[in-house]
């Protein structure tokens, strides 16, 4: 557990350098989602070949929020998907870590992803599509909880609900900001575990930021054979920074110079304490 809570901090103190390199990009939601993310590329959750990106049995993961692409590339690069200093490219002109994930440019981007809402429907028809083949890979989706406020993103969860789609498991981002402010006053969610219910989903509750908690999640949707399973991971948007954690105004910007050394200091020390408590 110290090595994958380890991994999510190296990731993080990449997305700052990343999103400082490139001068732009979303800085809350990438660092909130880096133990989630952590969790299923480094947790044994998920199935997946680097080497060979395109193999047939790989569990496809479908990043709905693509804003926070910076904590997929980074934890793709550390999954040896392609070289890690390719990182510093983020948004570069040419580059392939555009501001939004693009298919077929990188290995391990199974979507195009940018409008808001559209990546579970994504996600459903492939886990529809898949099953009709008999195929028996898993189709994991991650979303955030303010693109709830879009009403296809709900007509995919009657979908999926209808259907019973079981290999399909979902990731809400739930850090109660978006781009406008806080979700609750934007366009309350509440209650948010409920309305997934009445659509026939499973629904399981974690704190995003204890990787064991979301691994033990994900192996028990494995095990749900009746309902597609939506697990609302409830995080800090910039997490591990403190001058960024809940707040809105961090959504869509990057840190300056100053920023980005107070922010990876904290990250550094963040990094220690977590040597300390397994010591």
């Amino acid at each position: 557990m110290q090595d994958l809570q380890n991994k999510a901090n190296e990731i993080r103190q990449d997305i700052i350098k990343m999103l400082l390199e490139a001068g732009s990009g979303h800085s809350a939601g990438p660092l909130g989602m880096a133990d989630v993310f952590t969790a299923l590329y480094f947790g044994e959750v998920m199935s997946y070949d680097p080497k060979n990106p395109k193999w047939e049995k790989r569990d496809r993961l479908i990043l709905s929020n693509g804003h926070i692409c910076p904590v997929l590339y980074a934890t793709l690069a550390h999954a040896d998907f392609f070289p890690h200093e390719e990182l510093m490219t983020l948004r570069k002109l040419g580059s392939r870590l555009q501001g939004h994930p693009e298919r077929g440019k990188l290995p391990g981007v199974e979507t195009t992803s940018g409008p808001l809402g559209s990546g579970l429907a994504q996600a459903s028809g492939y886990a529809y599509a898949s099953r009709m083949d008999n195929k028996r890979f898993r189709v994991y989706c991650i979303c955030s909880d303010g693109e709830h406020d879009e009403g296809n993103h709900w007509e995919a969860v009657a979908f999926a609900g209808k259907y019973n789609l079981s290999n399909l498991t979902v990731f809400v981002d739930r850090n109660g900001i978006q781009i406008d402010g806080y979700t609750e006053d934007v366009m309350p969610l509440e209650p948010l575990r409920a309305k997934y219910e009445a659509f026939n989903w499973s629904v399981l509750e974690v704190d995003g930021h204890n990787i064991e908690e979301v691994i033990d999640a994900a192996n028990h949707a494995k095990a749900i054979h009746d309902n597609p399973t939506v697990i609302i991971c409830h995080t800090i948007p910039g997490k591990g920074v403190e001058f960024m954690e809940n707040l809105p105004e961090w959504h869509g910007k990057p840190p300056n110079v100053g920023e980005t050394i107070e922010a990876l200091n904290d990250l550094r020390t963040l990094g220690g304490k977590i040597k300390s408590e397994h010591d």
